[in-house]
C-alpha cells in the first residue's frame, strides 16, 4: 500500500481484514494530515502541533501517537511511522477480540501473542544477519519490537549500526527509539556501542535494546532469549 510493506497473522482472517482496513484509514488520516502541515514529512526535529489542524478538526491518533513518541528522543515524527502504523493495526485486532495478532511494518513489530513467537533480526552484512532469534513468550499485552539501521534501508539515518533493535510495550516508542539508538552508533569502534544505549535508557517504558555493529552485539535492558537460526536464503 504506497509505501507501506506489511505482513500480518492472526488467529483468524477476519482479523486480517480487520488490520487491512485499519491500516487503509491510518495512512488516509496521515496523508491528509501531511498535506496540511507539509513540514511534518521532512522534519528531523521534534514536531509541536496545536491540537486542532487547520481543518478545524482534532490531530489524528497516528499523528499525535508519532508525535509524542519521536519527541522523547529530540527527533523528527516520520521516525515513528512505521510502528505507529504496525501498533494501530494490532490494537484494532485486539479489540475485535484476537488473542493471536502479529503486523511487522517493514522490520517495525507489534505484537500480542498467545504462543511463542521467533521474531528475527536483519542486519545487513553482519554475520549476525538471518541467524538470531528473540524468544517473545505468550503475552495478553501489545509488545513493541522495532529495528533501525545505518547500513540497510533506505530511512534516514545518522549512524553506522547494522541493527539497533528496541523493545518496549508500544511500537510507536519502540520505533522512535530505534531510530535514535541507531543514529548514536558511530563508526570508529565498537568499544563504544554501550555508550549509545544512554540515548534511549532514560525514557520510561524502554524495556531493553541491541545493537548489531558488525560482528559485535551488544546489550542492554530486559532482553528476551537470543537463540540461533539455521536459517539459509
Amino acid at each position: 500500500m504506497k509505501e507501506t510493506s506489511v505482513w500480518i497473522t492472526a488467529d483468524d482472517r477476519e482479523y486480517i481484514e480487520i488490520a487491512k482496513q485499519q491500516l487503509k484509514e491510518q495512512r488516509k488520516e496521515l496523508e491528509r494530515f501531511i498535506r496540511w502541515h507539509p513540514f511534518f514529512l521532512v522534519t528531523l526535529e521534534p514536531y509541536h502541533c496545536h491540537i486542532e489542524d487547520r481543518e478545524g478538526g482534532k490531530i489524528p491518533e497516528v499523528v499525535q501517537r508519532m508525535i509524542e513518541a519521536s519527541s522523547k528522543f529530540g527527533i523528527g515524527p516520520m521516525s515513528a511511522v512505521a510502528g505507529t502504523l504496525a501498533e494501530l493495526a494490532v490494537e484494532a485486532m485486539h479489540d475485535a477480540g484476537a488473542t493471536h495478532a502479529v503486523v511487522d511494518n517493514g522490520g517495525d513489530v507489534a505484537l500480542i501473542n498467545d504462543r511463542e513467537v521467533l521474531v528475527g533480526i536483519y542486519a545487513g552484512n553482519s554475520p549476525f544477519s538471518n541467524r538470531i532469534a528473540l524468544r517473545i513468550r505468550p503475552s495478553s499485552s501489545l509488545i513493541g519490537i522495532c529495528t533501525s539501521s545505518g547500513t540497510v534501508g533506505h530511512s534516514i539515518n545518522f549512524g553506522y549500526a547494522d541493527a539497533a533493535t528496541v523493545l518496549s510495550d508500544s511500537a510507536s516508542l519502540s520505533d522512535a527509539a530505534a531510530t535514535a539508538l541507531s543514529n548514536s552508533v558511530r563508526g570508529d569502534t565498537p568499544h563504544t556501542l554501550p555508550e549509545s544505549f544512554r540515548t534511549i535508557s532514560h525514557v520510561p517504558g524502554i524495556k531493553g535494546a541491541l545493537i548489531i555493529y558488525r560482528d559485535v552485539l551488544a546489550k542492554w535492558g530486559e532482553i528476551p532469549q537470543l537463540i540461533r537460526l539455521n536459517y539459509k536464503g
